[in-house]
């Protein structure tokens, strides 16, 4: 109706400036650590039920705002009962940086190299982030110490690793007289690791082994271990808790590296969509049996991006298209229900003033936390989405906001990204 001319644009600033007085009257402006404390506070008291995962996504990886942030917020979770934090790396790389914080004797930097998975360890705020849990926990009994877990499945961008060393580990860790008949060939069936670590399989279905004889072989043979470690758990756990529950990491993590490679070998055209999902399911089983070994403890904070995290349905560019799955979120938050919280962060001040992250600039000093639901009414049927600041970085959409319970947006960030490449 009103088109780019003098009235049009009186019309869209007015627009603008009504949105923005209606955010900032909703939004807790979080100038200060006290300021922060209240407003998650605030966050937790309205839920039905105390949550047992407090997920905190950010729009892109690199930018140091976001880890320093969750690194604030971690403190003041701890002081109200928080005892684990889970990342977004390799869930069996973490245990390295577990190690450390409990006192292990390693050096930082080794940690940060080998206990990070995606080089992440490189991102500015995690060296500070596993220093002050190392301190924190120095002089805490082993019951009160923060833990640290990873949840990603162990894929990186360049490929997917061999089922060797988790279908391995089970098969191992069973007695003699558990294991099936079905992994007695389990070195020939599995044959060399560069059968399944070739790089041109992430690209190219026909280079990869998963629709082979031997993969759908293996994928019987994971599923008969995973049973006779679930079957056997009554005798085996009681004894060895933690054993136990590393083999059944094992186990279900070689079920889904099988799942995943032979997704892989599928030149179906929503073939990147699968392989989102796939990834999805692993994080989201990884995160339930975290929730489950941490009950006793408290609750955890999960930090990783908004794709992975947020309970409604994720996007994500794949060349000219867009790609959409259900997150590893939207899953564990089907079995959580109120008792997973998610917060979305977001960052872009020189936005556009028709777009969600405009309307959020403009009601942010420093960086300030909307609840998600009164965020939704005050916003325009007419609102868009910001572009990118940096590669990778995926705006807010305001459909997102269905599955969130609150925003930060961080309005004090250059959005420079920091290399870790």
């Amino acid at each position: 109706m009103f088109n780019d001319t003098v009235e049009g644009r009186s019309f869209r600033k007015g627009v603008f400036m009504s949105t923005a007085a209606a955010l900032r009257a909703i939004g807790r402006q979080l100038d200060d650590p006290a300021s922060l404390g209240r407003a998650l506070d605030e966050l937790l008291a309205a839920r039905t039920e105390p949550p047992a995962l407090l997920a905190l996504g950010e729009p892109t990886h690199g930018i140091e705002a976001f880890p320093l942030l969750r690194n604030e917020i971690l403190g003041h979770l701890v002081e109200r009962g928080y005892r684990s934090i889970v990342l977004e790396t390799d869930v069996f790389a973490a245990s390295v940086v577990d190690d450390y914080v409990a006192g292990g004797t390693a050096d930082v930097d080794t940690v940060l190299a080998t206990g990070f998975s995606h080089r992440f360890g490189a991102v500015p705020g995690n060296r500070e982030l596993v220093e002050w849990l190392r301190a924190h926990n120095a002089s805490r009994t082993p019951q009160d110490r923060v833990r640290c877990y990873g949840f990603d499945a162990p894929v990186e961008y360049s490929g997917v690793p061999s089922p060797r060393r988790f279908l391995s580990s089970v098969n191992d860790y069973l007695p003699a007289a558990l294991c099936p008949e079905s992994a007695r060939d389990l070195d020939a069936l599995l044959g060399e690791d560069a059968d399944w670590t070739n790089p041109a399989a992430m690209f190219d279905p026909a280079a990869s082994i998963g629709d082979s004889d031997r993969a759908r072989a293996l994928r019987i043979v994971a599923d008969d271990l995973a049973s006779a470690l679930r079957r056997a758990a009554p005798g085996l756990r009681p004894a060895d808790p933690t054993g136990y529950d590393h083999a059944l990491a094992h186990a279900r993590t070689a079920q889904g590296l099988l799942r995943f490679h032979a997704a892989m070998a599928s030149p179906a055209p929503d073939r990147i969509a699968t392989l989102l999902s796939l990834r999805a399911e692993m994080m989201a089983e990884n995160l339930l049996a975290i929730v489950a070994q941490e009950q006793r403890h408290g609750p955890s904070l999960v930090f990783a991006h908004n794709a992975h995290l947020q309970p409604a349905q994720s996007r994500m560019p794949v060349g000219e298209d867009e790609v959409s799955w259900g997150s590893a979120g939207a899953l564990v938050a089907l079995t959580l229900g109120e008792r997973y919280v998610f917060v979305a962060t977001d960052a872009n001040p020189h936005s556009d003033p028709d777009t969600l992250q405009g309307v959020l600039a403009a009601a942010t000093t420093r960086r300030a936390l909307f609840p998600a639901q009164a965020l939704r009414a005050a916003l325009t049927p007419s609102i868009g989405t910001g572009e990118p600041i940096v590669p990778g970085h995926i705006p807010l959409n305001p459909a997102d906001l269905d599955g969130a319970d609150a925003v930060i947006f961080v309005a004090d960030t250059d959005g420079k990204r920091h290399q870790y490449w």
